[in-house]
């Protein structure tokens, strides 16, 4: 399929940022690549590039129709192989946007055996806390705690039961004590994380027969990465209140242990987030069914007796 054949030149070039680069990794020579973007440029009747002997760059019009090009791609490359396989097997480039502590501890294992799975799926996993724009930032797909305002987004459920968890090592709770009560948290060092300039330092609880209330807490230990929050509550630094998809493993496994479970705390859902219907792919409907497989695991372990 030559025009199929035009379009994967098209977004391996803006991908690679490099004409030659995209040749190669083809088996095509330059000229060949070159001509198939002229063709598909006389096609669409408008410039996609701007090129130049050191540089190139997409246009306007080329910005716009690689938004429009990438997901359609996918699917087409992804019924075309469906049809000479016999199946639906998933291939492509994958870029992902998760939380610093989800993408470190959990997901990176996750995503070794997806691609175990589906071995023609390329990842590029970009990890920040920052709140990616799946409009403007180069994703395809982005991992967000709590649903998105903008309505226009779609976003599919992972964890949609998923809350914090107050939750310190057995380290830190043998030389400090457990507190028996959330309000009782003003005597220990917590852990805070920190996203711009401001310190989330007000943990939220309810139940236990009052009504919802806030504690200041006080921290020797800020941090601005998720996952640097994680890892001192393991090494036994002091409390954390963290999302439970993101401990869910340390839970099961012992090295944190959870605190104060009569309160209910903070709703952190992580959804799975696309700029629109038409961004669902196979392959991102295939990843989303995949992923909440794995959070289930390991929350069915951390919340199973432990043997003493």
């Amino acid at each position: 399929m030559k025009s199929l054949q035009d379009l994967d030149i098209f977004v391996r070039t803006v991908d690679n940022g490099s004409l030659s680069a995209t040749a190669r990794a083809l088996d095509l020579t330059p000229a060949a690549a070159s001509a198939a973007l002229k063709r598909l440029e006389a096609e669409l009747g408008v410039q996609l590039f701007v090129r130049s002997t050191r540089s190139l760059r997409l246009t306007p019009q080329g910005e716009q129709f690689l938004e429009q090009c990438r997901p359609a791609l996918a699917a087409l490359q992804q019924a075309s192989t469906g049809l000479a396989d016999g199946e639906q097997a998933l291939r492509g480039a994958l870029r992902l946007s998760v939380p610093s502590d989800l993408g470190r501890n959990a997901l990176l294992l996750w995503l070794d055996e997806f691609q175990q799975l589906h071995p023609e799926v390329d990842i590029r996993l970009s990890l920040s806390d920052r709140i990616a724009n799946v409009y403007s930032d180069p994703v395809d797909v982005a991992l967000r705690y709590g649903e998105p305002p903008d309505s226009d987004l779609v976003a599919l459920p992972l964890a949609p039961q998923n809350r914090r968890v107050l939750c310190a090592s057995p380290a830190y709770l043998a030389r400090h004590g457990a507190p028996a009560h959330p309000r009782a948290l003003i005597e220990h060092n917590c852990l805070c994380f920190m996203l711009g300039d401001e310190v989330h330092d007000r943990w939220r609880f309810s139940g236990g027969g009052e009504p919802a209330f806030s504690v200041r807490v006080r921290s020797a230990n800020i941090a601005n990465d998720g996952g640097v929050v994680r890892q001192w509550a393991v090494l036994g630094k002091g409390i954390a209140y963290k999302s439970r998809v993101d401990v869910l493993d340390d839970l099961a496994q012992g090295r944190l242990l959870p605190l104060c479970e009569a309160w209910t705390t903070e709703a952190t859902p992580l959804f799975l987030v696309v700029p629109g219907r038409r961004h669902l792919t196979p392959l991102i409907r295939a990843l989303r069914d995949f992923l909440v497989q794995k959070i289930a695991e390991p929350e069915k372990a951390s919340r199973a007796p432990r043997k003493e």
